[in-house]
């Protein structure tokens, strides 16, 4: 055989590989939202509470605590204080936790991510008339519109992590 031939089958038979292991691949069914039994008014009140216990406190990368906080800490602490809910640590476990929505079926407790780099993203939790609570870099713990040409320009996806 050539070794034109030999390349073509090499590649045929890593094709097929390929598909085969795509055929077999199983799609697991989503998991169930945890159902917290709260109107969006209660969610609200204990938004609004977080935000006046925190509001302010200054952004630090990694930061954990009322001396700096990063935005995907400051929503798993405020998940887990407000909520009894433990979500993932990074903004990137984020973003595939919970189902993602579309956005015209926003409600407050869901998560708003922003694309703000090539690689950064920035996650925040929405409020209502498309304002939503996160760390700043600037103004720390604060809200912010959605609709302000900053975020509006760098939405990148909506996920509800609880019913």
């Amino acid at each position: 055989m050539s070794g034109r031939r030999i390349s073509a089958w090499l590649l045929f038979g890593v094709v097929l590989l390929v598909l085969g292991g795509c055929a077999q691949q199983r799609i697991e069914s989503p998991k169930p939202l945890p159902k917290l039994g709260l109107s969006p008014a209660e969610v609200m009140n204990r938004l609004q509470l977080q935000y006046s216990q925190w509001r302010g406190v200054p952004y630090r990368n990694g930061g954990q605590g009322k001396n700096g906080i990063d935005c995907s800490a400051f929503v798993q602490q405020t998940y887990r204080e407000k909520f009894g809910l433990n979500l993932p640590r990074t903004t990137k476990q984020l973003a595939t936790y919970g189902r993602e929505i579309i956005n015209t079926g926003l409600r407050p407790g869901d998560l708003v991510m922003f694309k703000t780099g090539w690689r950064d993203r920035h996650v925040g939790i929405y409020l209502e008339k498309y304002r939503f609570l996160h760390v700043s870099l600037s103004s720390g713990v604060t809200i912010s519109s959605m609709t302000d040409p900053y975020w509006y320009d760098r939405y990148w996806q909506t996920r509800r992590v609880f019913n």
